[in-house]
């Protein structure tokens, strides 16, 4: 039994290293959406963790957010929102400068985009990373999700207000934007 689950790892790994070596190789953009598609899939597992830290696949995803084609930045934020779930990935994504990079992704048109990104700003909440999280401008796109008529965005807004803000910030964001019909800084995404 121990050489079948230390082959299956290593065949694991094998096939995750082919994933990323395909879409660094190829030039073919369906195909790169696909391979993509597959690694955000494969980091929903926490079996897999250890191999797409080692193959640097966070950083991957996180590279994507910046892309042009909306499909890489729906996959790539899919693939953090997955990874963010583990502390070792979540330090990787903070330390990378990915609190920004997410919330830039809040103004996607594509909700799946905008719900990964509350998702994953939800994962990396830490003791340290809490005030630029929670930034005003955060709030203030939280509180103009929050009446979206989009029921998925509508209640994972209204999580993200009520588990990752204090009553006082709340107040004090929904004064701010009393009258103001835009959320400060960050457009919001075209209800679907």
């Amino acid at each position: 039994m121990w050489k079948q689950s230390s082959f299956e790892a290593s065949d694991r790994f094998e096939y995750l290293q082919a994933l990323v070596t395909e879409f660094q190789d190829t030039d073919n953009e369906e195909a790169k959406e696909q391979v993509l598609a597959n690694l955000a899939n494969f980091a929903y597992d926490p079996k897999n963790m250890e191999h797409l830290r080692t193959l640097q696949v966070t950083d991957l995803f996180l590279d994507m957010l910046s892309e042009e084609n909306e499909n890489f930045v729906e996959f790539g934020m899919g693939g953090l929102c997955n990874l963010s779930m583990d502390p070792e990935c979540r330090d990787i994504i903070l330390q990378s400068d990915g609190i920004s990079l997410v919330t830039s992704r809040l103004s996607s048109r594509r909700e799946e985009t905008v719900l990964s990104a509350i998702t994953t700003l939800m994962n990396l909440l830490t003791a340290s990373s809490r005030s630029e999280i929670t930034a005003p401008a955060i709030l203030h796109c939280m509180l103009r999700f929050s009446l979206s008529e989009s029921p998925r965005l509508r209640n994972l807004a209204a999580v993200f207000l009520q588990d990752c803000c204090s009553e006082e910030q709340l107040v004090r964001a929904q004064q701010q934007m009393e009258g103001q019909q835009t959320a400060v800084g960050i457009p919001l995404p075209a209800d679907s």
